[in-house]
């Protein structure tokens, strides 16, 4: 242990030591008084060990260093809470209370999107508490273990009676002091000189190891200082306009060969990211009873189609979706983050701004809530003209019947089928089926502006998470056959592969027969959340921890096909990063690119793949984050030329990231569906 190290422990000691002895001065211990101080003091340590022992063993993830350093934390907010509540019963159990209820919820959200609550999920509840029915909350023995663990510690907490002090200056005092050291406290465990003395885990990327390694609360603190982006070392405004002229003169050539946009017919161009869509074959060979994709896998004739790196595993859609929007990579935000709740307040350059300023309408279709993931200010932001959200599909009184009723996916059924006889088929589980939202996204071509070329961005429902229910509606017709066990959740999900696959040909077949040119993109957001014993079988290995950098990226990888029903060749690319695939989908359609779009067809020529694990070069070498590589300086400048769009806007040059001089404006009104039916 270096001297830092130890100068930094016997800090901490003696401020908290100091500060206890204070307490004792000011409270008078008794006799009487002693077993409540001890409580006072050992409670929130049992506290501290029941609530990490819901993810992990602390005993063997942590050091006993780190383990003190967190027990300092539940020390100083038990005697925070003893001067504000006045009795050491209620200021125990209020603690005890809290980490009992927010560590049952920690380990839910760990199970469903491997990683844990971070500082940033805190704008993002009402998303979670949309969806936060359809999930299963089956507890396994050795978290039952810690329930019951901390019911007894309640029952302990609840024998003791001492009083704070009496005069309302000394309990003051005391409230003031613990805040104060709880503000150096956390200053003290963001401080880079301190996690380097203390030995600390501050690897955003690898959030869970952050937590396991360094303790939840001690990592939630560290996390706490990302919440803004700081600015790139050498960041210059003026020398990052540079590099994205030099990047278009460099990649002149990766335009699509129309000269003159508006002198041709534009495409109409209709982008699906459908939930949850992958092949889970990507992960390792294994066989079905039957195809599972069969008519993605047909299509070849005008045709691009490939593996799809995306940033997120099981959740968290909207950090691909902007990917996609924007062309920029999650992986320089803080890791867990989530970009549509935090940094997209205002107008920004994407996909929408290119194409509007090319004259395209601009529709967004989503079949569910439009509050989730702050869509409706986003969209806004983006420049979207329409949003169709769930509200504009059904009757949303029904769902909160539906809801009232247990959230039983048969009985919304029921109600879809006595109010909407002739939608029956409208729902698969408790979800718009995607069949129905592309008569959705078809309604809304066949009622657009055909003075303008039309562009739809639709998010699909369909095959979200919660894959333990069998439903009246819900065909499950496809199972694995060369595992070792059914596993319930994985067959479930791929039976839903299917109709994806079923409702994107009638899709397809449809736009065969329109004149107009149109291009379709597909793509999946990330993989499911199934049994992680499946995944583990499929991939060949007892535990999905210590996988090699290539499997860890193969849980990040989805389909995307991009169709058009004229001629654009016929290509497969094995390996394309969500940041790409906008670029892509315009150079394909033959449309203007911005210098970012070419900028980004450049580099991808490079490093195909970037996302949250690492990254991929052209030549198929995986790296991590950590690793030392020869793309140290391209990815520094990707990294200040997205920081220029997102967090410097007004030193952006709007030659660089729009078309035509359109730029968006945010405006107040809120973002419907322009046909003002609420079906």
């Amino acid at each position: 242990m270096d001297y830092l190290q130890k100068k930094s422990i016997r800090s901490v000691v003696a401020a908290i030591a100091g500060f206890l002895r204070h307490c004792v001065r000011k409270i008078g211990i008794t006799r009487e008084k002693f077993p409540s101080c001890i409580a006072l003091a050992v409670c929130p340590l049992v506290t501290f060990y029941l609530f990490e022992m819901y993810t992990h063993n602390p005993f063997t993830t942590m050091h006993f260093k780190t383990q003190i350093l967190n027990m300092a934390f539940y020390v100083l907010t038990a005697l925070l809470l003893f001067g504000i509540v006045k009795y050491v019963r209620a200021a125990l159990m209020l603690q005890t209370a809290f980490f009992m209820a927010a560590g049952l919820a920690n380990y839910y959200v760990l199970n469903f999107r491997s990683a844990p609550i971070m500082p940033w999920d805190i704008y993002s509840i009402g998303t979670a508490a949309s969806v936060a029915g359809n999930f299963n909350y089956t507890l396994k023995g050795s978290t039952v273990l810690v329930i019951i663990g901390f019911l007894i510690l309640l029952l302990i907490e609840s024998r003791f009676h001492m009083k704070a002090p009496a005069r309302v200056a000394k309990r003051a005092a005391l409230i003031l002091l613990s805040i104060v050291l709880i503000y150096g406290y956390t200053g003290m465990i963001q401080s880079e000189s301190f996690v380097r003395s203390f030995g600390l885990y501050d690897k955003l990327f690898t959030p869970t190891v952050m937590n396991k390694r360094d303790g939840n609360i001690v990592a939630f603190l560290m996390e706490l200082e990302y919440m803004d982006v700081e600015k790139p070392s050498g960041y210059s405004p003026e020398e990052t306009g540079s590099k994205y002229t030099q990047a278009g003169q460099d990649s002149a050539g990766l335009t699509a060969a129309v000269e003159d946009p508006e002198s041709v017919k534009r495409p109409n161009i209709i982008v699906i990211m459908d939930e949850a869509f992958s092949d889970l074959a990507v992960r390792g060979d294994f066989t079905t009873n039957e195809d599972y994709m069969p008519f993605m896998r047909s299509l070849t004739e005008n045709t691009i189609k490939g593996n799809l790196y995306v940033p997120v595993i099981g959740a968290g859609t909207s950090n691909t979706e902007f990917e996609f929007l924007t062309g920029h990579t999650t992986a320089f935000l803080p890791s867990g983050s989530n970009a549509y709740m935090l940094y997209i307040k205002n107008p920004i350059a994407s996909l929408v701004s290119t194409l509007k300023g090319q004259g395209y309408s601009a529709a967004a279709l989503h079949p569910y809530y439009a509050e989730g993931w702050n869509r409706t200010k986003v969209y806004n932001c983006l420049g979207f003209n329409k949003f169709t959200s769930l509200e504009n599909i059904i009757d949303i009184s029904l769902m909160r019947e539906y809801q009232a009723n247990g959230s039983d996916p048969n009985y919304l059924q029921s109600l879809i089928e006595q109010y909407y006889p002739d939608e029956s088929n409208m729902l698969i589980r408790q979800y718009i089926s995607d069949s129905y939202d592309y008569k959705l996204l078809i309604r809304d071509y066949e009622q657009r502006d055909k003075s303008v070329p039309f562009f739809c961005f639709n998010v699909t429902m369909q095959n979200h998470g919660g894959y333990t229910t069998s439903c009246v509606n819900f065909d499950e017709s496809i199972y694995a056959t060369s595992v070792s066990k059914p596993y319930t959740k994985a067959n479930k999900y791929l039976s839903l592969v299917k109709a994806s696959d079923n409702a994107f040909k009638e899709l397809v077949e449809y736009f065969k027969n329109v004149d107009e040119p149109t291009v379709i993109c597909m793509f999946g957001d990330h993989q499911p959340s199934v049994e992680s014993e499946f995944i583990a079988e499929v991939i060949g290995t007892n535990s999905l921890s210590g996988l090699t950098p290539a499997q860890e990226q193969s849980r990040h990888v989805t389909p995307f096909i991009i169709w058009a029903n004229y001629d654009i060749g016929s290509q497969t690319i094995d390996k394309l990063s969500s940041n790409y695939l906008s670029s892509l989908v315009l150079k394909t359609a033959g449309v203007k690119l911005t210098e970012y779009n070419k900028y980004l067809l450049k580099l991808s020529e490079t490093l195909p793949v970037i996302d949250t694990v690492g990254y991929i070069d052209n030549e198929n070498n995986y790296y991590k984050w950590s690793d030392v590589s020869p793309y140290s300086h391209l990815l520094d400048e990707y990294e200040k030329i997205q920081y220029n769009n997102i967090f410097d806007q007004k030193n952006a040059d709007s030659d660089i990231f729009y078309i035509n001089g359109y730029v968006p404006k945010a405006t107040d009104e809120e973002l419907t569906d322009e046909s003002g039916e609420e079906n």
